[in-house]
């Protein structure tokens, strides 16, 4: 098995290098690029030291059989087309690709069929919208959802190393004139992530109602609001469902705890920290508000769950749904 990862050494690609050393899976050769700027670091993979190599456009002579991005959209766009046309399967964790109609968007544990005898690009959703179909699919699939109302609190390592430095700069009062955040994060919070569009929605909650709709097959109606907190790790979402069929709280707890890697919180007391380094989406505070409504809290590791971790199921799902000899699940 050859495998590639571009944007080894940002935030989701460091995990990406970390949950492939954890696998049980025979990997011949394994390259790391990034830009020139890190280009020669060493990244440690196995007991061995790893040099990060520069991408270009000769990287993918080597005919990997997966090639796993997270190096921003305009990187994806620009190289994955290219490692594709090589023969490997990408795996993009970038929005480049994501309402491509061809391009499959894919949860495994939802959408895992698509997959099938395909090879090309395949798109890793957002990280907020990872844990909540993970958490809903079930529910979903078994009696159907007509609302949603999200409200997200994502951790800034969803902005990148960048952003984890000027939150521990600011609470260290430490004077960094490169702002990643338009507003001091530290003891505070920031109610938009990404631009403004002209229904005054943003860009990153326009993924969470596009996102889930195509991965789900549906036309649920979605209502997101997303927010920046102060927490380096852990995306948490608080959010309202209005269900097709009657149904009662013990029955939407059995839906989600069928739900493939999610687990329902005992202890309603769930925060990101106690998600650090997890690959599971936890579920906490389930209540029913009447007939057909519900609130949940869900909390999952975003570098994790929301990117890295949903990027090695895809690969071993793929792996295994087309006959390639793998031998351990995440």
């Amino acid at each position: 098995m050859k495998i590639a990862v571009v944007g080894a050494t940002g935030a989701v690609g460091k995990n990406m290098v970390k949950i492939l050393e954890e696998l049980k899976i025979k990997i011949e050769k394994i390259d790391l690029y990034s830009s020139l700027r890190s280009k020669g670091k060493k990244i440690k993979f196995k007991e061995k030291e790893i040099i990060v190599k520069e991408l270009n456009q000769e990287s993918f002579n080597e005919e990997y059989d997966y090639v796993l991005f997270s190096a921003g959209a305009s990187v994806s766009k620009k190289y994955a087309p290219i490692a594709a046309k090589h023969g490997s399967v990408v795996i993009d964790n970038s929005s480049a690709f994501r309402m491509q109609k061809k391009i499959p968007l894919i949860v495994p544990e939802i959408n895992k069929h698509l997959l099938k005898k395909y090879k090309g690009i395949i798109s890793n959703p957002n990280c907020s919208t990872i844990q909540m179909v993970l958490a809903l699919n079930q529910i979903q699939k078994n009696i159907g959802i007509k609302t949603i109302v999200v409200s997200t609190y994502q951790a800034v390592s969803g902005a990148g190393n960048l952003a984890i430095k000027e939150l521990i700069e600011q609470s260290e009062n430490i004077k960094n004139d490169k702002k990643i955040f338009s507003k001091q994060i530290d003891k505070n919070l920031i109610p938009i992530i990404g631009e403004t569009l002209e229904n005054d929605f943003t860009t990153e909650e326009e993924k969470l109602i596009k996102e889930t709709n195509k991965i789900f097959n549906s036309k649920i109606h979605i209502i997101p609001t997303a927010i920046r907190v102060p927490v380096i790790y852990g995306h948490s979402e608080s959010v309202y469902i209005k269900t097709k069929k009657d149904t009662n709280k013990e029955e939407i707890k059995e839906y989600i705890l069928k739900s493939e890697h999610v687990k329902i919180y005992e202890n309603d007391l769930l925060t990101p920290k106690d998600v650090e380094n997890s690959n599971i989406t936890y579920v906490s505070r389930i209540r029913q508000i009447k007939e057909k409504e519900y609130a949940l809290w869900i909390v999952a590791d975003n570098l994790r769950v929301g990117a890295a971790t949903n990027a090695i199921r895809i690969m071993l799902e793929h792996m295994k749904i087309n006959g390639v000899d793998h031998e351990e699940n995440i």
